[in-house]
């Protein structure tokens, strides 16, 4: 698959993506980074530490968040990606379910639309895809959890989003998946252990899968700790995401995480 001007083989390899949260409210780093020179000495410290992807997000998801304009997102996250792209030599990707920030970023340098409604949420985006030629990250939500037989009906989310995408004249080798683990994205504590657990039945849909686990409340429920105590538990996470196939894994550590995908890769070399 190519991203920008890079090729990554998502039949063999795991990436990492590097969180850079450009907002003041994050549940997990909010306000560290919304100023321009931090949030480029943070990129570049990533990508020291071995991202491959730098993700760009200006409008926070934690639960209770409040929505934004597309102009003040759009102010938060183009000025960042219009330095990080000048500046570094890794894809940069903006998160966002808005088709005019979409817009805007990508004209600003990104290569990736990530999209935590997997384009149902504003109907524009496919076709910002479709015109731009970038690649897409739908990610699986709903308003909330209730589902007739939850891994079934994700899968059959997932495949609309496909489909919206396909309509509109979007590549499959453009399109990544995101299973959207999360207690705001549809599930709850027990089907977010599931979705983890059942990373397979994504990936037999024939696309790259991207997990994003880190320092999540699924995480915080299962080991009873606070946000920034959740490392271990996203690396237990990272391990089964490369086991299972994940090409690329979302994070906020970015050096943990690549040591934990180059130990588990050495290992399954000897399977």
């Amino acid at each position: 698959m190519r991203i920008g001007s890079r090729e990554f083989d998502t039949e063999h390899q795991t990436y990492i993506m590097g969180i850079l949260n450009v907002t003041p409210d994050s549940f997990s780093d909010g306000g560290k980074y919304n100023h321009l020179d931090a949030a480029l000495f943070h990129a570049e410290e990533m990508v020291r530490d071995g991202a491959d992807i730098i993700d760009v997000g200006g409008e926070s998801t934690r639960p209770g968040f409040e929505k934004i304009s597309d102009e003040e997102e759009t102010e938060r996250v183009a000025p960042v990606i219009e330095a990080l792209t000048a500046r570094l030599d890794v894809p940069v990707s903006v998160d966002t379910y808005k088709s005019r920030v979409a817009k805007a970023a990508l004209s600003a340098g990104a290569s990736l639309i990530n999209d935590i409604w997997g384009f149902k949420a504003d109907r524009n985006m496919a076709a910002v895809a479709a015109e731009t030629g970038a690649a897409c990250c739908l990610m699986h939500n709903r308003e909330r959890a209730d589902y007739q037989d939850f891994l079934k009906d994700m899968i059959a989310d997932l495949w609309e989003c496909v489909e919206l995408a396909r309509k509109a004249g979007v590549a499959d080798d453009r399109i990544i998946l995101d299973p959207g683990v999360g207690v705001v994205f549809g599930k709850n504590y027990h089907l977010n252990l599931q979705t983890i657990a059942h990373l397979d039945e994504v990936r037999r849909m024939g696309f790259p899968v991207l997990l994003g686990t880190s320092r999540k409340s699924v995480i915080g429920t299962a080991l009873d700790l606070p946000t920034d105590q959740r490392l271990e538990g996203t690396l237990v996470t990272t391990v089964y995401g490369v086991q299972q196939g994940c090409a690329f894994l979302r994070v906020h550590d970015v050096k943990e995480n690549k040591r934990a995908v180059q130990m588990t890769k050495a290992i399954m070399e000897w399977r």
